[in-house]
This record gives structure tokens, C-alpha cells and sequence, in this order.
């Protein structure tokens, strides 16, 4: 059974950095895609970052030039999240897909104070 799991939430001050890990466990095979999603209180969910098993990424423009997806080792990637504001307030899910299945991470929550 595939398993991703986040961490690396918590507090931080508005201009800061963080780095949100996302690792997949139970495949021996490469994730086709990671994808960032966040949900900030009272709104609904918003695509963040996306990462396809070739490198490629895609970033939303409210993130884009501030966050960085890199690769940590096989199926566990760093999202990098640079010149952080009070909007970056949210619960942050990853996502791995794999063989056309999506599996979700529980969260993890990131608060952004000015």
C-alpha cells in the first residue's frame, strides 16, 4: 500500500523559509507525478506545485519564483518555500500519483505570521 506522509510544518515569520518534505512509502516503483496542494482556512483547496517523474515542474503564480520542488531520493521530495507571507497560511497536502491512482498525505499545517 503507497503511503505518503508531509512534515516540516509549524510557525514562521512572515519573510522566512521552510521546507515541506513529502515521502512516499510502499512502491518500489517511481511516482509519476507529485503535486502540492493547500487549504487555507475558509477557502477551498488550491493547487501549489507539481513535479512529473521526468523533472518537470509547474507552479502556481501566487508561489511562483518563491517555491522550489527538489528531489531528496527516490519518491521523497523538498518543497522549498522562500519569502513566506501570512497567505501561505494553510494546510499543506501532497499527493502522489502512480499507475493512475492518487494517494494522499494526512497534511500538514504551515502558519505564516507578519
Amino acid at each position: 500500500q503507497v503511503r505518503l506522509v508531509e512534515s516540516g510544518g509549524g510557525s514562521f515569520q512572515s519573510g522566512g523559509s521552510l521546507s515541506l518534505l513529502c515521502a512516499a512509502t510502499g512502491s518500489r516503483l517511481l511516482l509519476d507525478s507529485i503535486t502540492w496542494y493547500r487549504q487555507a482556512p475558509g477557502k477551498q483547496r488550491e493547487m501549489v506545485a507539481e513535479r512529473l517523474a521526468g523533472g518537470s515542474t509547474t507552479f502556481a503564480d501566487c508561489v511562483k519564483g518563491r517555491f522550489v520542488i527538489s528531489t531528496q531520493k527516490k519518491n521523497a521530495y523538498t518543497m522549498q518555500m522562500n519569502n513566506l507571507s501570512p497567505e501561505d497560511t494553510a494546510v499543506y497536502y501532497c499527493t502522489g500519483r502512480l499507475l493512475g491512482t492518487n494517494y494522499w498525505g494526512q497534511g500538514t499545517r504551515v502558519t505564516v505570521s507578519s
